[in-house]
């Protein structure tokens, strides 16, 4: 497989030779590198003062990826592991080899030259034979709101038999004037996006990488969700826990609840407010329940003042998630001591988590099917019976602010309901009067005057607690 990536460096004060500098990369000398089932070269067709391209021709033995583990049968077809498009196709083994050809340039980095390695600059990209599950169109969607300017054109299954149509795959041209370090990081990513497959197994790990490589444009991207799904191999915990962390990176909040400020993420300012309602009560030992990658937990360990904290969700991939997060094998003995992880469902009594100071459900209620919401009352209200209970859910009248988000649809595609100011607050009374709480309500975010914050939050206090 094979890719280009060439620039004039016009109007850049310097000469095109310096590209060499950028990539660090040597226009004088060929080099290569192992990689998974082959190695990959870079070498330069031109590196004149007027214009450079370096070339990487990736070298894929498909009797060697196999024998890594990476290589993957196609269903009912045994040889699929040997006989395939690897060899050929630009895929998630291009990706890899150009991070680690090309690691300090993704990272913006040039010693040599600083100030080019800051600046965008002209570059165009060839990529001959690149997999596009979703055709010519789905690369222009990606690529053009990026900055690119994108020629994909269909490369068809036989020239000289037209009636047989198009493959699958597009010869992908890309031009446009931006830093290096952006459009390396967008082939980082986009590749194995639009390929819509990866030859290694895709974890939690997988999540930091897209985090780095998307860092300042994959979170105002208006394919987001479909990027990250795709690229982490349509694992949807994954997937949130990447979004989620972009918004948080760029100071953003999904596409589905960015607030009208735009400068605070409603993801930030939903956990330190719930953080701040926590101090207010002097909370010592409290329980995050449906804590998904830890987010709410790390803003808690921040306050010394409380004692304990005890992270639960219903998956362990979440738990695993949520120690890789918050680096809980690395913390201080002192400081994991305060956490503990426990798998555990909302809607079935856990009496490890009876007799605390505090129980959040932090965007949790609006996940569980409506029929198992006595469930998880008598849980968190009956079996563990805190002395505090903070509740946030959306506010679904708030939803005709977000623009992305078409009428009638949730914000989230795991939500089972969102509830009105009314909804939530009826919800509330009752469970208030039954298990003998008082309860009220507070505003996360910006308070529309005609249909309220975008979050709201309960606040339960147990009666005999007050």
């Amino acid at each position: 497989m094979f890719l280009t990536l060439g620039t004039d460096l016009a109007g850049a004060g310097a000469p095109a030779s310096d590209f060499g500098f950028l990539l660090h990369k040597n226009p004088a000398r060929p080099q290569a590198i192992d990689v998974t089932g082959g190695s990959a070269h870079v070498f330069y067709p031109e590196a004149t003062d007027e214009r450079c391209t370096a070339a990487v021709l990736l070298e894929i033995d498909p009797i060697g990826l196999v024998r890594s583990g990476r290589g993957k049968a196609a269903e009912g077809f045994t040889l699929g592991q040997y006989v395939n498009d690897r060899p050929y196709a630009a895929s998630s083994l291009l990706a890899v080899a150009l991070g680690k050809l090309f690691r300090t340039a993704m990272n913006g980095r040039c010693d040599a030259r600083p100030e080019l390695a800051t600046r965008p600059i002209p570059l165009d990209v060839h990529v001959p034979a690149l997999p596009c599950n979703g055709g010519a169109e789905l690369a222009e969607r990606l690529f053009a709101p990026l900055g690119w300017t994108v020629d994909a054109r269909p490369v068809p299954l036989d020239p000289e038999i037209p009636a047989w149509g198009d493959s699958r795959y597009v010869d992908l041209r890309l031009t446009g004037v931006l830093r290096l370090a952006d459009a390396l990081n967008h082939l980082y990513v986009m590749l194995p996006v639009l390929d819509d497959a990866k030859h290694y197994w895709v974890g939690s790990d997988e999540v930091d990488k897209l985090v780095r490589a998307g860092e300042g444009w994959l979170a105002a991207h208006p394919d987001k969700d479909l990027i990250s799904h795709r690229y982490l191999a349509h694992r949807r915990y994954l997937a949130d826990a990447a979004l989620e962390r972009l918004a948080e990176a760029d100071g953003l909040e999904l596409a589905d609840e960015t607030t009208d400020e735009g400068s605070v993420s409603l993801a930030v300012e939903r956990r330190t407010t719930v953080a701040g309602v926590l101090r207010e009560l002097g909370a010592r030992r409290i329980a995050d329940i449906g804590c998904g990658e830890g987010a709410l937990a790390g803003e808690l360990l921040k306050d010394p003042m409380i004692g304990e904290v005890i992270a639960t969700d219903v998956s362990a991939r979440a738990l695993v998630a949520a120690k890789r997060r918050l680096h809980y094998d690395d913390l201080p003995d002192r400081q994991r001591d305060r956490l503990t992880f426990l798998q555990s469902s909302v809607t079935y009594a856990d009496e490890r988590l009876a007799g605390l100071d505090a129980v959040v459900l932090m965007e949790v209620v609006e996940h569980v099917d409506p029929p198992r919401l006595p469930a998880l009352a008598h849980a968190v209200f009956r079996t563990a019976c805190p002395a505090a209970v903070v509740v946030t859910t959306p506010n679904s009248e708030y939803n005709v602010r977000f623009p992305s988000l078409p009428a009638g649809i949730f914000r989230h595609p795991d939500h089972r309901f969102e509830w009105t100011r009314p909804e939530f607050g009826a919800w509330a009374g009752e469970v208030a009067d039954r298990y003998g709480y008082t309860v009220e309500f507070r505003p996360v975010g910006a308070v529309d005057p005609e249909v309220g914050p975008p979050t709201q939050l309960a606040l339960f206090r147990r009666e005999e607690a007050r």
